[in-house]
């Protein structure tokens, strides 16, 4: 599990965006309500958890810092 500042990736930030697998989902209506991510897979949903509770995005930071 990783600690601390999460390293950028344009790449990832692009195909999360674009994937195709996100647009069906989306389109499709099979989006699910928010905070029901466990519902659908409990193992990414507490990975996902931990996680985001760990690390910190430096966009945010610099957002938070030029507001």
């Amino acid at each position: 599990m990783k600690l601390g500042m999460r390293k950028p990736s344009l790449n990832k930030r692009i195909s999360a965006r674009t994937s195709l697998k996100r647009q069906l989902v989306h389109r499709g209506g099979l989006k699910m309500p928010k905070g029901y991510g466990w519902v659908r897979n409990p193992r990414k949903y507490v990975y996902n958890k931990v996680y985001n509770k760990t690390t910190f995005d430096i966009f945010k930071v610099l957002k938070k810092l030029f507001k």
